[in-house]
C-alpha cells in the first residue's frame, strides 16, 4: 500500500507535467515567409498594415503565427537565394512586394502559394495565365494606377 505522503508527492509530480505533455503535444505555428527587395526600414508603414491585417484575421505574430522575413536590402541579385531559404525551411505560403521578389519566389517553388503586390499587369509580367484564373500557385494584389490629365495636373486613379 502507498503512503499518504508518497502519493500526494507522485500527484504533485503528474499535475506538474501535465502543462508541459499538453505544450509538447500542440501543433507548431504555420510559418509566413516575407520576401521583399527593400530593407524593413522602407517598408515599415506596409508591414504595419500587413501585421494588422493578419491580426485582423486571427493571426498574431508569435502567438499563433511566425514569420520569416527575408530582405535583399537593395540587392535584387539576393532575391533568389532569400526565396530558396524561406522554400527550405517550409514556410505555408510566401507573401512578396513587387516583381522582383515575385519572380524570385516563383523560380523557388512551384507548390508553396506565393502571394504577390504589384504595381503592373500580373498578366504581362507573367506572374499569372489571367487576373481570372491565375493557375499556378501564385494570386496577388495588383494596384493599377493611371495618369490622367485634370485641369492642367496630373491626378492618379486606382482601379
Amino acid at each position: 500500500m502507498i503512503g499518504r505522503r508518497k502519493f500526494f508527492t507522485l500527484l504533485g509530480g503528474t499535475a506538474a507535467a501535465w502543462p508541459l505533455a499538453a505544450r509538447a503535444q500542440q501543433p507548431a505555428m504555420h510559418m509566413i515567409g516575407y520576401l521583399d527587395s527593400r530593407s524593413p526600414e522602407a517598408v515599415a508603414d506596409r508591414l504595419r498594415g500587413f501585421r494588422q491585417g493578419l491580426k485582423e484575421s486571427g493571426y498574431i505574430e508569435n502567438e499563433n503565427v511566425v514569420i520569416a522575413y527575408r530582405w535583399a536590402e537593395d540587392q535584387p541579385d539576393r532575391l533568389q537565394e532569400l526565396a530558396a531559404d524561406l522554400v527550405r525551411r517550409g514556410v505555408a505560403v510566401i507573401v512578396t512586394a513587387g516583381p522582383p521578389a515575385a519572380f524570385a519566389a516563383k523560380a523557388a517553388t512551384t507548390t508553396i502559394p506565393i502571394l504577390f503586390l504589384v504595381g503592373d499587369d500580373p498578366v504581362r509580367l507573367g506572374l499569372v495565365a489571367s487576373l481570372a484564373r491565375p493557375g499556378g500557385n501564385m494570386t496577388g494584389i495588383n494596384v493599377f494606377n493611371v495618369q490622367r490629365r485634370v485641369g492642367g495636373e496630373a491626378a492618379g486613379a486606382v482601379a
